[in-house]
């Protein structure tokens, strides 16, 4: 068995920031380990640009992105292990991985930083009705193999969820001479940011159908047809309302999921809002050590914000080999009216500082956000726009979390009056 002060288990945009956070910290035993080929998770494949704009002011592509975090881990001495699968965790935080060059090995870690990332859903999950043909492919899979592979997996697509790899993957078809012929949505709102309806639909003449779904896969070897069906306020299809859309590609986009069959396996609390750990607010897990970040915490929008959460894991994971744990009364975080999930979903009595994300659960126009302990509201934030498909984020300072007196903060939304 091998020993390492910390050992973070994804090689991607969170892994990557977690572990420099940490040496920057003083903690020089680290090891990262990667199932891929390479480092930068799945940046690697997001060749478009609009990544950095909060975090470096400039607008990147994926990989440029990943580069740049890449290249000041390997000017430190952070050892990066790829085509690396870790197996197991055990509560005493012992690692059980397999790689081509080393085999089967065991690990023994001071802390360990999940940072597995997130996976899309699948077709067998949302249960499409009809053939079981080819032509048939997750966003991400379709991304992979056009942007790093070389393959186009169709001419004529239809697109089945507005997420952002779904819209991202519209503009990418169109590009390479496939023609899209409709993104279709069950909501009656979009899942994507705003910015990549406007740039990958809208600007490309691609219509996209909202309450609306796929009811029916025609084809015997290769995707014929699909047929699509308006959905009611109960999202059951509405007879009468089929379209057929005849097409060789169908690309789903349905929503990810956090990649934490290694967390549950090992015994850490899963939130069933978020399918990610429950943790503090310094991202620690309930297993003592063990710290979770980015997708595999929670479905980010922007990777800006993952590497932010990301070094705020590695710096208390730090914190944690040097002995130091936050302490003081819990005081548990729970969605109110209008919000999905909150993330941390609970914090100490006397923290410093707050960073609170979450997402609401329709859209809201010219509203606020309210912080609440019991019947007394700690703070208020005006918003003029806010959606599922956009993650929210407030900051409460030292000064607002004194005046919390319960045990439990709601955090709910004041819709405009009408």
């Amino acid at each position: 068995m091998t020993n390492y002060d910390l050992v973070v288990i994804g090689g991607g945009p969170a892994g990557l920031a977690a572990a420099l956070s940490a040496w920057e910290q003083g903690v020089r035993s680290i090891l990262i380990l990667e199932r891929d080929r390479e480092p930068g998770g799945i940046l690697n494949q997001c060749i478009h640009n609009g990544f950095g704009l909060h975090r470096f002011k400039e607008e990147l592509t994926g990989p440029e992105y990943a580069g740049r975090f890449i290249e000041l881990v390997r000017q430190t001495e952070i050892e990066i292990r790829t085509d690396t699968m870790v197996l197991e965790l055990t509560r005493d935080r012992v690692l059980h991985a397999v790689s081509p060059s080393r085999g089967y090995e065991t690990i023994q870690a001071g802390a360990v930083i999940l940072a597995m990332g997130c996976r899309e859903r699948t077709r067998g999950a949302i249960s499409i009705p009809g053939a079981r043909c080819s032509g048939i492919f997750t966003a991400g899979a379709a991304q992979r193999f056009l942007n790093m592979e070389g393959y186009m997996v169709g001419r004529r697509v239809v697109i089945l969820g507005s997420g952002d790899i779904g819209l991202i993957m519209a503009r990418r078809m169109t590009l390479e001479g496939a023609k899209v012929l409709a993104c279709v949505e069950l909501m009656p709102y979009s899942g994507g940011l705003t910015r990549n309806i406007v740039q990958c639909l809208r600007d490309f003449d691609i219509p996209l159908y909202l309450s609306h779904t796929v009811t029916d896969i025609r084809g015997k070897d290769r995707l014929e047809q699909v047929v699509v069906s308006r959905v009611d306020e109960r999202r059951s299809p509405i007879p009468g309302t089929e379209m057929v859309f005849d097409c060789d590609t169908l690309l789903l986009s349905v929503g990810l999921l956090p990649e934490n069959e290694l967390s549950r396996q090992a015994g850490i609390a899963i939130d069933p809002r978020t399918n990610g750990p429950v943790v503090w607010e310094n991202r620690e897990c309930s297993i003592p050590g063990v710290f979770a970040c980015g997708n595999v915490l929670h479905v980010h929008d922007l990777v800006d914000y993952v590497s932010a959460e990301s070094e705020q894991a590695g710096l208390a994971a730090a914190a944690y080999l040097r002995g130091l744990r936050p302490a003081g009364q819990e005081i548990r975080l729970q969605n109110g009216n209008g919000v999905g999930y909150t993330v941390p979903q609970h914090f100490h009595r006397g923290a410093e500082r707050l960073e609170l994300f979450f997402r609401v659960r329709a859209v809201y126009k010219n509203a606020a956000i309210r912080i609440m302990d019991g019947e007394t509201r700690i703070a208020r934030f005006k918003r003029e726009h806010m959606a599922p498909g956009e993650m929210e984020t407030v900051q409460l300072p030292k000064v607002l979390l004194d005046r919390v007196k319960g045990d439990t903060l709601t955090v709910e939304i004041e819709e405009a009056a009408p």
